[in-house]
């Protein structure tokens, strides 16, 4: 008997093609963004774990956390990313990366790119466009405001 399954289909969603985004398209609360930008410049904002004097077994199996909030841009933008640990290696400053699935955090009241365990940052070809370094969406400040609807 022949089945109905026909072979290799294994009832998995059909992977979506991306949609990329272009940077100044970011907006707070969202998430989902793939996009390709260009590293400008990374600076590490905390560095705490690794290694200490200390000789307490508990500190031992602490991983090192490391943070770096790196400016990244495209032709229509700049927005501050926020790389957490084996992603600070990738987001050197000159590299073009396309970052998969990101979503926005608000940091003081600005936006934040950031990629958590459900993303990806790849390093690929360097791009072929300017960045636009004067509009940068992390400057802009948000404010929260609740609407009572009645």
């Amino acid at each position: 008997m022949a089945s109905n399954v026909e072979e290799g289909n294994t009832n998995k969603p059909a992977k979506r093609k991306p949609v990329f985004t272009k940077v100044d398209q970011l907006k707070p609360g969202t998430d989902g963004h793939t996009l390709v930008a260009k590293v400008l410049s990374s600076d590490t904002v905390l560095h705490k774990g690794a290694g200490g004097g200390g000789s307490s077994s508990s500190s031992q199996n602490i991983r090192p956390t490391v943070i770096a909030e790196c400016l990244i841009g495209d032709d229509t933008a700049t927005v501050i990313f926020t790389a957490r640990n084996e992603q600070v290696e990738l987001m050197k400053p000159g590299t073009t990366v396309i970052i998969r699935n990101a979503k926005i955090d608000m940091f003081k009241g600005s936006i934040r790119l950031a990629v958590d365990k459900w993303g990806r940052i790849e390093v690929t070809e360097p791009a072929n466009f300017v960045v636009k370094e004067d509009t940068n969406l992390s400057q802009v400040e948000y404010e929260l405001v609740n609407v009572v609807e009645e």
